[in-house]
C-alpha cells in the first residue's frame, strides 16, 4: 500500500485508539520514576494513620507490608505488563475490541468517576498544606466551610489540569522530577520525629537496638490494638492490604495506558519504585511521622491532617511534600480519566475531555468527605473493576491456550456483548456477595472474584462464538496492524528523535540537585544519631527546617531547569 493510502486510512484515527507508535515507547527508567512519584503519594499520610487506627503490630507491618508489595509488583508484571506489551493499546480501547460500545461506554463511565474522585481527593490533600500554611481552618465537614479553601483548591486543581494535559510524557517528566525529592522528604520525616517518639516512650532520644525500635513501634505506633480498643488487624490482613490497594490498576488492567509505552513487558518490575519506596517505606515513614507528630501536637495521630503531620516532620518542606505528593497521584489519575472520557466522546479529543473532567474534578476537591472516604472507595473501586480485567486477561492470555479465537466479539461485528456483560455483573455480585456474608477477609475477595469471573466468561464466550474460527477476519486483522505499522513509521520520520542534553552546564545542574538531595538526608541523619538530650534533638531539628526548605528550593530550581534545558535543544533541533 502506499504511504499516501496508509495516511489517508489512519490520519483521522485519533492517537490515542491507535497501537503506541514504535519510536514512542520507552525505556524502564521513565517507569521508575512515574510509579515511585505516583505511589509516594498525599495518599501514604492517611494509610499511615490508618494501619495505626487498624492495630497492627510492628512486626506485622515489616513483614507484611513487603510481602504484599511484592505480591504487587509481580502482578503487574505478569498479569498487566504482558497485555499492554502485545497489544499496545490501553485498556479502553482493548475492551472495545472484545465487548462492543455498550460495555465499553458504561465501563468508561465507571473509570471517569473513580479517577475524578481518586484525583479530587489528592486535590484536596494538597490543598491542606496550602491551608494549614495561611492559618485556614480544617474542614472538618463534608462541605467547604471557608470560602478561602475553595479558591485554594482551584488554584491547586488548575496546576493538576494543566499537567495533565499534556499527555503521558508531561506526567512522566513531571513525575520524573518530582520521585527522588519525595522519597528523600518522607525517608527524612521519619528519621526527625522517631526521636520525638523515643523519648516519648522510652526516655532517650534514639532506640539502643532493634529489640528497642520494636517495642518502640509496639508501644507509641503499630500497638496491636485499634481505635475502638479492641485487638487489631494481622499479618495476613497487612498482606491483603497491600496486594488489594492496587487492584484497580494491575488485576483491573488500567496500568494498560500506562504500560503500553514499554519497550519490554519486564519494564512491569518498575513498578517496585512504587511499591518498595512508595507502599513499604513511605507507609512506615508515614506512620512514625504521624506518630510523631501526635506526641508533639499532644493529640491521636487520627485526629491530624496531612498538613500536620508534614509540618511537625519537616517544617515548610513538608508544606511542599503535601503539596507535590498530592500533584504527582491526583496528575496521574486525571490523566486515566481524560482517557476513558476520550474513548466514551471519541469524537472529542483528550485534551478537550481532560479540561471537562478536570474542572468537575476541581469541584468535587471542594467537599472534603471525598478526602476522608478515600480508603474505601479504593477498596470497592478495586473490587468493581476486577471482573473486567478478568474479562480482558481471559479473552487475550487463556482464550488463544485452549483454541478459542481472541476478538470474536469484533469480528461478529457485535456492539453488545452478552457475555461480557453478564460476566462483569455476576462477577459484581459473586464479589460483593462474598463480602455481605463475611466469608472471607474484604482484602482478598479480588482474587476469587477474578476467578470466577474468568471461568464465567470463558464459558459464556465458548456459547456465543468464541469456539468458532474466523479466518478472513483473522487475516484482516493482521493486514490492519501492518498497515498501521506503516503507518506510523511514515509518520515518524516525520518527527525528530529527542536529543540528550550533555552539556556541562546541565551536568552540572544535574549534580547541584543530587547534592541538594544528599544534604537533606545528612541532616535528617544528624537529627537521629546525633542527638544526645531533648535540648540538642529540639536545635537539630529546627536546623533540619531550615536548611531542608533552602534544599528543597535548590532541587526543584535545578532539576527543571535541567529539564528545561533538554526541551530547548530538542525544540531548536525541531525547527
Amino acid at each position: 500500500m502506499s504511504a499516501t493510502n496508509n495516511q489517508s486510512t489512519f490520519e483521522n484515527f485519533n492517537e490515542e485508539q491507535l497501537p503506541v507508535a514504535k519510536h514512542k515507547l520507552h525505556d524502564w527508567t521513565h517507569f521508575a520514576g512515574l510509579y515511585a512519584a505516583e505511589h509516594v503519594a498525599a495518599t501514604e499520610f492517611v494509610i499511615g494513620a490508618t494501619f495505626v487506627a487498624l492495630g497492627a503490630k510492628t512486626m506485622d507491618i515489616i513483614l507484611g507490608l513487603l510481602i504484599g508489595n511484592i505480591l504487587a509488583v509481580l502482578s503487574w508484571t505478569f498479569i498487566t505488563s504482558p497485555i499492554a506489551v502485545e497489544t499496545r493499546l490501553s485498556l479502553y480501547t482493548y475492551l472495545n475490541k472484545i465487548a462492543g460500545d455498550s460495555m465499553t461506554k458504561l465501563y468508561n463511565w465507571a473509570n471517569v468517576i473513580i479517577f475524578s474522585v481518586i484525583s479530587a481527593a489528592m486535590i484536596t490533600v494538597s490543598a491542606t498544606a496550602v491551608r494549614f500554611a495561611f492559618d485556614i481552618p480544617a474542614q472538618l465537614n463534608w462541605y467547604p466551610t471557608n470560602m478561602w479553601f475553595v479558591v485554594i483548591v482551584f488554584c491547586v486543581g488548575l496546576v493538576v489540569v494543566s499537567i495533565a494535559l499534556y499527555g503521558f510524557n508531561a506526567v512522566s517528566e513531571f513525575s520524573g522530577i518530582c520521585a527522588p525529592w519525595l522519597f528523600v522528604m518522607f525517608t527524612s520525616g521519619a528519621m526527625v520525629l522517631l526521636p520525638a517518639l523515643s523519648l516519648d516512650v522510652l526516655g532517650t532520644t534514639l532506640p539502643s537496638g532493634w529489640n528497642d525500635l520494636i517495642s518502640l513501634g509496639d508501644r507509641s505506633i503499630w500497638t496491636g490494638v485499634d481505635s475502638a480498643g479492641e485487638p487489631g488487624i494481622g499479618l495476613v490482613e497487612v498482606i491483603g492490604f497491600a496486594w488489594a490497594a492496587n487492584t484497580i490498576t494491575h488485576f483491573g488492567l488500567i496500568d494498560m495506558a500506562l504500560l503500553r509505552f514499554a519497550k519490554k513487558k519486564s519494564y512491569g518490575l518498575a513498578t517496585s519504585t512504587g511499591m518498595m519506596f512508595g507502599h513499604y517505606v513511605a507507609w512506615i515513614a508515614a506512620g512514625i511521622m504521624g506518630a510523631g507528630a501526635a506526641v508533639i501536637i499532644g493529640k491521636s495521630i487520627v485526629e491530624l491532617d496531612p498538613g500536620d503531620v508534614a509540618f511537625y516532620a519537616l517544617g515548610w518542606s513538608g508544606f511542599v511534600i503535601v503539596i507535590v505528593a498530592g500533584w504527582t497521584t491526583a496528575i496521574t489519575n486525571l490523566y486515566r480519566a481524560g482517557l476513558a472520557a476520550q474513548a466514551i466522546f471519541f469524537n472529542h479529543s483528550r485534551k478537550k475531555t481532560t479540561i471537562v473532567v478536570g474542572l468537575i474534578t476541581i469541584v468535587i476537591a471542594c467537599f472534603p468527605f471525598v478526602f476522608s472516604q478515600i480508603l474505601p472507595l479504593l477498596t470497592y473501586a478495586g473490587l468493581l473493576v476486577v471482573p473486567v480485567g478478568a474479562i480482558v486477561f481471559a479473552e487475550h492470555q487463556i482464550f488463544p491456550r485452549i483454541g478459542y479465537t481472541r476478538y470474536w466479539s469484533q469480528y461478529r461485528n457485535l456492539t453488545f456483548s452478552t457475555p461480557a456483560i453478564v460476566s462483569w455483573g455476576l462477577g459484581l455480585v459473586f464479589g460483593f456477595g462474598l463480602n455481605a456474608f463475611n466469608v472471607m477477609s474484604f482484602f482478598y475477595l479480588f482474587i476469587p472474584t477474578w476467578i470466577f469471573t474468568i471461568g464465567v466468561y470463558t464459558l459464556l464466550a465458548g456459547r456465543y462464538g468464541a469456539k468458532e474460527k474466523y479466518p478472513k477476519e483473522e487475516e484482516q486483522e493482521r493486514i490492519r496492524n501492518e498497515k498501521i505499522v506503516t503507518f506510523q513509521e511514515e509518520k515518524s520520520k516525520l518527527e525528530t528523535i529527542p536529543k540528550k542534553d550533555i552539556t556541562v552546564f546541565s551536568k552540572i545542574l544535574k549534580l547541584v540537585s543530587l547534592v541538594a538531595l544528599i544534604i537533606t538526608l545528612i541532616l535528617a541523619g544528624i537529627v537521629l544519631f546525633d542527638s544526645a538530650n531533648e535540648n540538642s534533638y529540639i536545635n537539630n531539628r529546627e536546623i533540619f527546617y531550615t536548611y531542608a526548605f533552602i534544599c528543597t528550593v535548590i532541587y526543584f530550581v535545578t532539576a527543571y531547569w535541567a529539564l528545561l534545558r533538554v526541551k530547548s535543544i530538542n525544540k531548536a533541533k525541531n525547527e
